[in-house]
Order: C-alpha cells, then structure tokens, then sequence
C-alpha cells in the first residue's frame, strides 16, 4: 500500500461523534478505492464505532475537544483519539439501563495494539487498531 492518506480532524461539541463518523467513513472508503485495496465491511463498521465511543468520552470526560488521526495501513485501521486530560480511561461496570460503562471495554475487546501516549505538554492519545484479518472477504 503506498499510498497513505491520513484523517486529521479537530472535534468538539455534542455532534463531534457524528462529524468523526462521517468523516472517517468518507475518508477510508476513498482511500481504500485510491489504493485499490478491499476494506471489508466489519472493518469499516467496527473502526466507526470504536472511533465513535473513543470521540464521545474524549469530549464528555475532558476539558475541551479532541483530535482525531485515521489511517488506513495494510495491518488495518489505525485510529488516533488526542485530548486534553492526562487521565487515563479506566473500565467501568457496564450499566444494561443505557448510562454508559461500555466504551472502554469495546475499544480494547475489538481493536489491537491499544496504547496511551501521555504529552510533555498535557494530554495524551490513545491509539488503537481494527485489523484487516479477521474481516477479509469470504
């Protein structure tokens, strides 16, 4: 895969799930057509959810908005979420009643290599990937 185009977009607000979603989605199927490279469905499904809940807590547990990078890479989807907190997620009980607890556990049970870059200057990003494998065409 030569090519690598790259997602970069700054997000805040209730809608920024939303934007990041149709952003995201916009940007991975061209860059998979640009490359001609198959991007399987649950993949792309499963890389809109992840960025959604990873948007949604970057925006409703922290200060201020956030930073979303997205690149496609031959390994997968590799998903960047940047805010201003230096704390870290921590895994919730989920509550089956819908108030949340669920975002942290799908994140490191449907991606690979979930890793947490704390800043000099504050913040960190959390990284994840949504593997190819497992999603190829059958």
């Amino acid at each position: 895969m030569p090519l690598q185009l790259r997602l970069h977009l700054d997000l805040q607000g209730r809608s920024a799930a939303a934007q990041a979603r149709r952003a995201a989605r916009g940007h991975l199927v061209m860059a998979a057509e640009s490359d001609g490279e198959y991007l399987p469905p649950l993949a792309l499904d499963t890389a809109l959810l992840l960025i959604s809940e990873l948007v949604t807590n970057a925006v409703r547990h922290t200060g201020g908005g956030c930073l979303l990078e997205v690149r496609l890479a031959s390994e997968g989807i590799d998903i960047e979420v940047t805010d201003t907190s230096d704390e870290e997620p921590e895994p919730r009980r989920p509550d089956r009643r819908g108030e949340g607890g669920w975002g942290w556990h799908l994140v490191n049970r449907l991606g690979t290599d979930v890793a947490i870059r704390h800043h000099a200057a504050g913040g960190k990003t959390i990284h994840v990937r949504v593997p190819r494998e497992g999603f190829a065409a059958q």
